[in-house]
């Protein structure tokens, strides 16, 4: 990881999300060079594109939810699932979890939720795998904006939905195409600002869902 983290830190710098000060983060400060740098990147090593560069309105708004919420997550093992730059995560380490995982499908991302981890002195296992499938072994599981392209909400939606009948699984999306219309109970609201270069507006609608189990 030594060299995804010394790209990270020569691609980033370190700044807070409108919705939560309380949490540094290793973020893009300007959108194009560090697309373009990780485009370079990728035709030598393979690493995705770096969605774990932003806080997107999804963690975002799960991230305030928790920290304004302790008690929810205090005591239980958590896993943010497709973590991003694992805001959600660190959010739950600070909130007292007993221990927080936060899963990613790549080892930049992975690498990225480690720093922002350590930048905010708490402790987060950071995994680069596909998760999906996986038996359960957590007791709350949080998801930010994880409905965008339909081939992936029908990859991980069965998966979550069999966790849902062991854990609590929440949801946060701020209106993205693929939302299922059912199963899903909303609990809380956000307006996240965004930028145009990153959405097609400067304000994200984002609603937190819970996530009802699969029907018998």
């Amino acid at each position: 990881m030594t060299g995804a983290a010394a790209f990270l830190r020569a691609h980033t710098a370190p700044a807070q999300a409108p919705l939560v000060p309380e949490i540094t983060l290793h973020l893009a400060t300007e959108i194009t060079p560090i697309w373009q740098a990780t485009e370079d990147w990728l035709h030598r090593t393979g690493i995705a594109p770096p969605f774990w560069a932003f806080a997107w309105p999804g963690g975002q708004a799960l991230a305030r939810h928790v920290l304004d919420h302790p008690a929810m997550v205090a005591g239980r093992r958590v896993l943010d699932f497709a973590a991003g730059c694992g805001i959600a995560a660190i959010a739950c380490a600070r909130a007292g979890a007993a221990h927080v995982e936060a899963a990613e499908i790549d080892e930049m991302a992975a690498a990225a939720i480690a720093l922002n981890a350590a930048a905010n002195g708490v402790t987060v296992t950071a995994l680069a795998t596909d998760l999906v499938g996986t038996p359960c072994r957590w007791d709350f599981v949080v998801c930010g904006d994880i409905c965008y392209e339909l081939p992936m909400t029908a990859h991980i939606l069965p998966w979550l939905r069999m966790l849902a009948e062991r854990a609590e699984v929440w949801v946060a999306d701020p209106g993205r195409a693929y939302l299922p219309r059912d199963g899903l109970e909303p609990f809380a609201h956000y307006a996240v600002p965004t930028t145009t270069e990153l959405e097609d507006r400067t304000e994200r609608a984002v609603t937190l869902y819970r996530l009802l189990p699969s029907s018998p």
